[in-house]
């Protein structure tokens, strides 16, 4: 069985820090990325360089990313303005975020989450417009689908009929998101399974965050339920700004070994990953990055999915010569 890795650190990770990390940096790292197996990058968002300037050279590092033999390039736009400008500068597949929270959702984004569905349907209906070759893909991450630090528990029917109006605007698919790392892993198999019943083949991938220690327990369950791509962050990095509280993502090392471990082939390769790592490490220097894996090394005997068996240790080599 293969599942996707879907890295989001060049977005959701370098969204949550305050330096911002040179271009030509974030050029390196996601061909690095790339280049250790990773076949799906969000490298950025098209929102408004004021609030976030870490992401003002999305358009030039989504150009970039696109030349990139294999890659599956995502980008991040909140509404018809950034999506247009993401298809500008060539995005063919585009993240719209939506809340389940109404109070997140206007921390987030600045409208109500009914406001936020009406423009995924403004965003389709513009997209009808476009030539054939250049309609984006419309995929959805409903955030704060497990619970919010602003407005605390959101009922999961509600969840669930969002997911629904979302489908019906016209969204191609439709993925759960727990940016505040409140799920657990019966509410994951709560969730998912009500999802994948409602929307069959249009449902979404997971994206989980590790703010209180679940993230990969909640991939575990996830998994049981016939999800096959999830969210990560190198290094863990990332949270959400407008969500008190919430801090970073699960690492994509640590969730790439886990995957393969279990025999679940991920075509990534961890030595690769590890030099990527350096890659964030250099360009971000004292920036604190996470991760298991990164400290430790795999164990003895460890193989992929497919049978191959690296050196002991992989993973490892990187972030000791980082500290050395």
């Amino acid at each position: 069985m293969t599942i996707l890795v879907s890295e989001v650190g060049p977005r959701d990770g370098l969204q949550s820090i305050h330096r911002i990390m040179p271009t030509e940096a974030k050029i390196r790292w996601i061909r690095a990325l790339a280049a250790a197996g990773l076949r799906e990058i969000e490298v950025g968002s098209f929102v408004n360089p004021k609030k976030l300037p870490q992401m003002a050279d999305t358009a030039e590092v989504v150009q970039d990313a696109l030349a990139i033999p294999g890659l599956s390039v995502l980008a991040l736009a909140p509404n018809l303005r950034g999506v247009q400008n993401a298809v500008a500068a060539g995005a063919r597949r585009i993240t719209m975020p939506v809340s389940a929270s109404d109070a997140h959702s206007r921390a987030n984004i600045g409208v109500s989450t009914d406001r936020a569905v009406e423009q995924v349907g403004e965003v389709v209906a513009w997209r009808a417009t476009l030539p054939e070759e250049e309609r984006p893909q419309i995929e959805i991450g409903i955030s704060t689908a497990f619970g919010c630090t602003i407005s605390s528990a959101v009922p999961e029917d509600d969840v669930i009929a969002l997911a629904v109006r979302l489908a019906e605007k016209g969204a191609d698919s439709v993925g759960l998101s727990d940016g505040v790392g409140y799920g657990n892993p019966a509410q994951v198999k709560r969730l998912f399974s009500r999802l994948r019943a409602e929307l069959g083949e249009r449902a979404g991938g997971a994206h989980f965050h590790n703010t209180r220690g679940q993230g990969l327990a909640n991939v575990v369950a996830a998994l049981e339920v016939g999800v096959t791509t999830f969210d990560a962050s190198q290094g863990g990095i990332g949270g959400c700004p407008y969500s008190p509280g919430a801090t970073g993502n699960i690492v994509t090392e640590d969730l790439v070994w886990m995957l393969e471990a279990m025999g679940l082939e991920t075509g990534v390769d961890l030595a690769k990953l590890a030099e990527a790592r350096a890659i964030l490490a250099e360009s971000l220097p004292g920036e604190p990055i996470y991760g298991y894996l990164p400290d430790v090394g795999t164990e003895k005997g460890f193989r992929y999915a497919d049978g191959r068996q690296p050196p002991e240790g992989t993973g490892r080599l990187a972030a000791q010569e980082i500290c050395a």
